[in-house]
């Protein structure tokens, strides 16, 4: 196979920023900051747990950003646990882009213990035997460091990557990394994510060789 999937997790996977945000408002809340919408969208979706800290309450040294990161995940896990389900057609999707011998990876900016959350809870874990979270990169996204490591994880060249992305900074990072991006409309507009290659509202009745050729 020439090319490989590369998919985001949050948005992608899961449709879970509105349960991000619910634990984003309530915990930045808790710790005195009233959280905007305009702050939800440029300074913290898409983002590592380190950076997006960093953006709204300043330089609080590690232990603090360490302290925040587990509290603000561990209240979305909690308030995310009945209802987490993949996003719609996902499942069929992967079924054929295994059954095509397509090389997967998830590349998140997400915690590990939320990717295995997630992974488990939505029985997708046997898609992606490589995963690379946010303790892989030095930079988040925007930064491309992401996907130019997941892409050389699975022996591949980013130009020969699909990245499926739903945010703002995720779908700047796989373009900079010189791959394709697939935007999926759950988190933004059709009109906010005009720099993807392709836009897609969920994976329903997606087909991943008639994807590549459209796309290559």
């Amino acid at each position: 196979m020439k090319y490989a999937f590369l998919f985001d997790m949050d948005g992608v996977i899961v449709d879970s920023n509105p349960y991000h945000k619910i634990a984003l408002v309530q915990f930045c809340k808790e710790h005195g900051h009233d959280l905007s919408e305009e702050e939800l969208r440029e300074k913290i979706y898409g983002r590592t747990n380190r950076d997006w800290i960093l953006n709204i309450f300043g330089n609080i040294g590690d232990e603090k950003i360490r302290q925040y990161t587990e509290e603000k995940e561990a209240l979305y896990r909690k308030l995310y646990d009945k209802d987490i389900v993949p996003v719609k057609g996902l499942i069929g999707f992967l079924e054929k882009t295994e059954k095509a011998g397509i090389p997967r990876a998830v590349a998140t900016s997400a915690p590990r213990a939320n990717v295995d959350f997630s992974l488990s809870k939505t029985h997708t874990e046997r898609f992606f035997p490589t995963i690379l979270d946010d303790s892989f990169v030095s930079k988040g996204k925007p930064d491309p460091e992401i996907y130019l490591k997941s892409a050389a994880a699975l022996g591949f060249k980013p130009e020969n990557c699909i990245v499926f992305e739903d945010s703002l900074s995720g779908v700047a990072a796989g373009k900079a990394a010189g791959c394709k991006v697939v935007g999926i409309t759950t988190t933004h507009t059709p009109e906010e994510l005009h720099q993807t290659d392709l836009l897609i509202t969920d994976f329903e009745n997606l087909d991943p060789e008639t994807l590549i050729s459209r796309l290559f």
